[in-house]
Order: structure tokens, then sequence, then C-alpha cells
């Protein structure tokens, strides 16, 4: 993709969701590769429930099939520094709007994405 577009300005938003919801891609790998064009980064864990099936979860590591803190670190030690926010969000807590856009469980992912990269940013 960026051969074809060689432009420094072709970037891609590196979606964990979308990037992670089949084992055959490897986002460390993707991370590395794309490292110099990546332009913002949505992170959200999944599970995988099958061949080329999934399901959104929280972004801890022990609800889904990504390892959020090894890939969050490993954006942050590739200097990528650029806006991240938490991707979608279950309705938690009886809360009820938009399917995929709970804000409390959004508000769950910034506070924990700030956590891995303060830890990523101590060692």
């Amino acid at each position: 993709m960026f051969d074809a577009v060689p432009s420094r300005h072709n970037e891609i938003t590196f979606c964990t969701g979308s990037y992670g919801s089949t084992s055959d891609n490897d986002l460390f790998e993707i991370t590395e590769l794309a490292k110099e064009r990546i332009h913002f980064v949505h992170a959200r864990n999944v599970k995988w429930t099958g061949e080329r099936s999934f399901q959104e979860t929280s972004h801890s590591v022990h609800d889904g099939s990504l390892d959020m803190v090894g890939i969050v670190g490993k954006l942050v030690e590739s200097g990528v520094d650029v806006p991240i926010r938490p991707d979608h969000g279950r309705m938690v807590w009886g809360e009820t709007g938009r399917p995929g856009y709970g804000l409390y469980d959004r508000a769950l992912g910034a506070a924990y994405l700030n956590g891995i990269i303060d830890t990523v940013n101590r060692k």
C-alpha cells in the first residue's frame, strides 16, 4: 500500500480491533513496518471466537486475544507519537445508547490505555 503511493502523507489509522480481528495479522510486525506512517491509533481488544470471527472486548489483556500492553508498548517504543483513543465501547452498568459507543466502557478504556503508556514510559 505504501509502495503504491509513496508520499509521506499516505498514512494509516492503526486500529487494533480491525487489524487484530484475525490471528493472521501480526500487530507488532505491522507496527514496525508502518511506524512512520501511523497517523492515529484506535485501540480495542478483541476475542477470537473462530476462524475469522471475533468479538470486541474490554481493553484488558485478560479479556481478549490481543496483547494490548505489548502492542501499546511497541507503538511507544517505536516512536509512534500520535493521538490514541479507545475504539468503540460496550454497554456496561445498565447504560443504553447506540451500539458500539458506550461512554463508560470508552472511559475505562482511556484510563487503561493511559496506565499502559505511563508504565511503558517509566521503563
